[in-house]
């Protein structure tokens, strides 16, 4: 938490916190120490390599976590979002008008009322991103990172506030603030019922009129939901229980994605080639993913996925990846939640399949192989998996067959992965009691 305490001091001393009249638009300009961006009676001094992004002005552009940026605004459709998962995180900030402002859900956010008392110290944050309801200045500002956020501290430290006409204390409502619901509560069911069908999943959570347009016009009936880890590529702005239980409501079938350290090396995402720290990190990917489900009010028993991406090296990454996705599966059960593994056939399956037999019983419950041959099929070939397995039989597969292109149905355009999805959740428990390889 040291990390988040140096943020915190320097946003208690930035002139942030002043209560100021918001401006009508952004503005740039240059002063002694760099480029200046205007925002709403804030002004901010950027870094040389950061870059501007005014979401008011183009809606569709996407809100983009490995890119250093200034986001201002409100995000919008983010059409322009594509990718996954990124092997390096940058630093950003977004900035936008506290009326409107999102509850999410899946980062914690801290109210601060004044320049000179912090009302409570976030929670740890396992998707590297914290939130700050700056009330006095009425604005939200999001903070990204890739190891700590003190390049960030660094722009909010330097900001101040740009000379306005004084005038009344403005009122501002409440801010949200993301708090996990109970294990078990009361939440949506579509997670836990079985679904068999095409699914997608897109890098953000589209617009409602997306989901609702597609759900009439389109053959899907399952979306996969980024919901949190180091390695996410996209924000998530319109992620809240809400859009959650509306899905649900639809008839969506929910498929929760956590992205955590992958395959690669970086201090940052990747994933230790130590199995045993293997192990620790899935265990801690499983306990950052399910306080992302309660804080979405996900029900116990639902499935959370797992998306780990392709490797070439199968000799150094081999071992690590089994140890963590084994940890992983084992600590969501210990958690109440059944598990599933997203792995391309060529590294992961083999991986798995390799190693089933030494403990099926911590195997991911469900596995979801990507294999983009454009055959909407979980049968053993598709999966690559050996003829005639027993391996994730039953309704516990899914198969990507398709990645990353543009689609259309209503008139509105998503950039997606598909899928061919065959899985029971409330069947996954029988898998414990009769192992078999």
């Amino acid at each position: 938490m040291a990390h988040v305490r140096t943020l915190l001091s320097g946003l208690l001393g930035a002139a942030l916190l002043i209560p100021l009249q918001p401006s009508a638009a952004a503005s740039a300009a240059a002063d002694d120490d760099g480029r200046t961006v205007d925002y709403r009676g804030l002004r901010v001094t950027l870094p040389a390599d950061w870059r501007v992004v005014d979401l008011d002005r183009n809606p569709d552009a996407c809100v983009r976590l490995d890119l250093p940026t200034l986001y201002l605004g409100h995000a919008g459709t983010q059409a322009e979002c594509t990718g996954r998962a990124v092997a390096v995180r940058a630093d950003t900030l977004h900035l936008e008008p506290l009326a409107g402002a999102p509850e999410r859900a899946d980062i914690p956010t801290v109210a601060v009322d004044s320049r000179t008392h912090l009302r409570e110290v976030p929670l740890r944050s396992d998707s590297n991103e914290l939130r700050y309801a700056l009330r006095r200045s009425e604005v939200m500002a999001t903070v990204s990172y890739g190891m700590t956020p003190d390049a960030v501290r660094r722009v909010l430290a330097r900001a101040r506030a740009v000379a306005t006409p004084p005038g009344p204390a403005p009122v501002v409502p409440a801010a949200p603030v993301a708090v996990a619901a109970p294990a078990g509560g009361p939440g949506p069911r579509s997670a836990q019922e079985p679904f068999k069908g095409e699914g997608f999943d897109a890098c953000t959570a589209p617009t409602q009129k997306a989901m609702d347009t597609w759900r009439a016009a389109s053959r899907f009936g399952a979306i996969g939901v980024y919901i949190g880890g180091r390695a996410r590529a996209c924000a998530q702005p319109r992620l809240t229980a809400r859009w959650v239980e509306r899905q649900a409501a639809a008839g969506w079938h929910l498929m929760p994605i956590w992205v955590g350290p992958q395959p690669w090396h970086n201090a940052g995402t990747g994933l230790s080639t130590d199995p045993s720290e293997a192990n620790r990190q899935g265990r801690e990917a499983a306990e950052g993913a399910v306080a992302a489900a309660r804080s979405l009010r996900l029900p116990a028993g639902t499935v959370l996925y797992n998306d780990l991406e392709n490797y070439t090296d199968r000799a150094t990454w081999d071992a690590p990846v089994v140890a963590y996705l084994t940890a992983w599966t084992q600590r969501l059960h210990e958690l109440g939640f059944r598990s599933a593994a997203y792995v391309s056939v060529s590294s992961g399956v083999k991986a798995l399949s390799a190693h089933y037999h030494q403990a099926p019983q911590a195997m991911p419950d469900v596995l979801w192989a990507a294999r983009w041959n454009l055959s909407a099929s979980v049968g053993d070939a598709d999966m690559g998996l050996a003829k005639g397995t027993a391996k994730w039989a039953g309704p516990r597969r899914a198969h990507q067959f398709r990645g990353d292109h543009d689609a259309t149905y209503g008139g509105i355009t998503l950039n997606i992965d598909r899928s061919w999805v065959d899985v029971n959740p409330a069947a996954l428990a029988a898998k414990d009691k009769k192992p078999r390889i």
